[in-house]
């Protein structure tokens, strides 16, 4: 379903207009939402009308900034209104806006702090479909730290509690039976926890609401994983808040806070692509400190493929900075009056001036140390930090990684390489696979000619076993087959924006002909019967608790736990059997109503199993980088 042509709408416009409804109205919703899109046409005025026949148009007038923000911008024409099938069903079908705390609003002047080399923080922003999100929050630099709050409130904890409530009926609904009313019931408590001051649980609840839209609608992209991932993050910070115990990161905050940085030299080590799902799109300009802390500065805003393209060579919007993107990607900045993030965004604000540096090498310090920490010890910090690899809007992306590798060859859509002095065997991906951006067709390249020395930059992918999404490339000193790339570039090949040819490999490589094919390395997360609770839990996502109850009526459940506990898996096992006990767990009295309609335990028993997993596949994935 395609719904270019109609506006954003705020997630309680919507929640309200299907309040509304009768209960015979609202079985009928999903089904008229179904083909408002197509109906819908722009008038001369901007606003944007959907025709029912000859009996019903409603009419979306959005504000200012293009969305709909209050009940008063819809109409329509027919008796019922506003209670009316034919408005809630226009409303139903538009995107969702944003909150105010919300993932993916307004413009981006940076994004994220990356650890340094000498830090066990895990920053920056977090990739989508191993991309950078859009910006949490509109970027406004407000000097000063964020004071934490002593302990939630009490109407802190009320919302959380509702939040919670409504998570758990989705959950156990499913994809199959989680339709607009269900996503409204989620989407009126998100409402209610962004006025109670919780925008991480607000941003978490959307994300989930647009992931049940997509899975509905078969969208392309979509994952059953990702939703997956959606709900176990917000029953994870909504049980959290619920039990009063949170800190300030679980609570978050509308507004970046930035504080005063001083004086700043950084020194640029690569550009990387952002393209995001909800719209976003542009670039990332990841840096170094003198003091070996990591920086970002960016330029995110809403756009596509174009912009995203465009933006790599665009100027940077930093204290006056006379530097596009691709020169502060081989360049430096001094930078005084700066703000900083707790994330190490670079704010642009307006007592911040700037002025170009000269560039460092890969080879020289502040860089050069990114590329001499052992691999597994960088991958250890960041899996100590608790960061999350799946990214999303809110989340974090975990330290940049550096190494030298010698190419083995190509398995699959990887490039197999071994770490220099007789380190593990890395695979390479592309950190953006979309085939109009060069990431794929560079790593392809590179795969032709085993035996080529690399320095590689890129992200641990915390969720596949020895996994580098590569950023940039570099030749390796002194190595007597590595690439040889134009002096403009300054000794890096940006793997999403420059396209390395022919003439950047040495000859003496093997070609083509002797590529043979590659064995990976050992994958324990693959080996693992882990997937089997993997499968079992995304069943659940997408059946709801009816499918996990099934899947524990058949050999299928003793199966998955004679193969866990042969692994020594015991407590995946005890868990996974748990939560089908609980699913099937449906008491009724005498009529054969529910005496406990309640998702509260059947919610508790699916999560308590996928954070185990996500714990239990994130120490496999650690051991795979040994």
């Amino acid at each position: 379903m395609s719904n270019e042509l109609l506006p954003p709408v705020a997630p309680d416009v919507l929640a309200d207009a299907v309040e509304q409804l009768s209960a015979r109205l609202r079985k009928k919703l999903d089904a008229a939402i179904s083909g408002c899109a197509a109906q819908a046409s722009a008038t001369a005025d901007g606003a944007v009308e959907v025709h029912f026949g000859e009996d019903a148009t409603v009419t979306l007038r959005p504000g200012p900034s293009g969305t709909v923000t209050n009940a008063e911008q819809t109409a329509c024409t027919c008796l019922l209104a506003p209670r009316c099938l034919h408005r809630a069903a226009v409303l139903g079908a538009a995107p969702i806006a944003d909150g105010e705390g919300g993932a993916g609003g307004g413009d981006d002047s940076g994004t994220g702090r990356t650890a340094g080399p000498g830090t066990a923080s895990a920053t920056g922003a977090g990739p989508e479909m191993a991309a950078p999100t859009a910006p949490t929050a509109p970027a406004a630099d407000v000097a000063g730290a964020a004071v934490a709050p002593a302990a939630l409130t009490a109407a802190q904890v009320r919302a959380a509690t509702a939040l919670w409530d409504a998570a758990a009926e989705a959950l156990s609904a499913g994809v199959v039976a989680g339709g607009a009313v269900v996503q409204a019931e989620l989407l009126r408590a998100a409402h209610t926890a962004r006025l109670a001051g919780l925008p991480r649980a607000e941003a978490a609840s959307l994300r989930v609401v647009r992931g049940l839209r997509a899975a509905r609608e078969r969208s392309e992209g979509q994952r059953l994983a990702d939703l997956t991932g959606a709900f176990r993050e917000l029953l994870v910070g909504t049980a959290l808040l619920a039990s009063g115990s949170a800190d300030t990161d679980a609570v978050g905050s509308t507004r970046r806070v930035y504080e005063q940085g001083g004086s700043l030299r950084v020194y640029g080590l690569c550009r990387e692509p952002v393209l995001s799902a909800t719209g976003y799109g542009g670039v990332t300009t990841h840096l170094v400190g003198s003091d070996g802390a990591g920086y970002t500065v960016s330029d995110v805003r809403p756009g596509g493929l174009a912009r995203v393209k465009g933006a790599g060579s665009a100027s940077v919007a930093l204290g006056g900075a006379v530097l596009d993107h691709a020169g502060l990607a081989r360049g430096g900045l001094r930078i005084v009056g700066a703000t900083v993030s707790a994330d190490g965004r670079l704010g642009a604000g307006r007592g911040v001036s700037a002025t170009p540096l000269r560039g460092v090498d890969w080879s020289e310090e502040p860089a050069a140390t990114l590329f001499t920490r052992p691999v597994q010890e960088t991958v250890t910090a960041v899996l100590a930090d608790g960061a999350s690899g799946t990214g999303g809007p809110g989340s974090t992306a975990p330290s940049l990684l550096g190494c030298d590798v010698e190419v083995i060859g190509a398995a699959g859509d990887s490039v197999v390489v071994r770490v220099a002095g007789e380190g593990p065997m890395l695979r390479l991906r592309p950190a953006h696979p979309h085939p109009e951006l060069p990431h794929a067709a560079n790593l392809s390249r590179i795969a032709e000619h085993p035996g080529l020395a690399l320095r590689v930059l890129g992200r641990p992918d915390l969720d596949r076993a020895a996994t580098l999404l590569s950023l940039a490339v570099g030749p390796v000193p002194e190595a007597p087959a590595t690439l040889r790339l134009p002096d403009e570039w300054k000794g890096r090949a940006d793997l999403g924006y420059d396209r390395l040819q022919g003439e950047h490999f040495p000859r003496e490589t093997a070609g083509p002909a002797a590529c043979g094919p590659v064995t990976p390395g050992p994958d324990p997360l693959a080996e693992a019967p882990l997937w089997r609770v993997r499968r079992l839990l995304e069943t659940g996502v997408a059946g709801g608790r009816r499918a996990v109850a099934e899947a524990g009526r058949g050999t299928d459940a003793a199966s998955l736990s004679a193969h866990l506990t042969r692994a020594e898996l015991g407590r995946a096992a005890h868990l996974a059997q748990a939560l089908t006990t609980e699913a099937g767990r449906r008491p009724r009295d005498a009529f054969g109503r529910l005496t406990d309609p309640s998702a509260d335990a059947y919610a508790r028993a699916w999560l308590a199993s996928a954070v185990h997993l996500a714990a239990a596949e994130r120490s496999l994935v650690a051991a795979s980088w040994s």
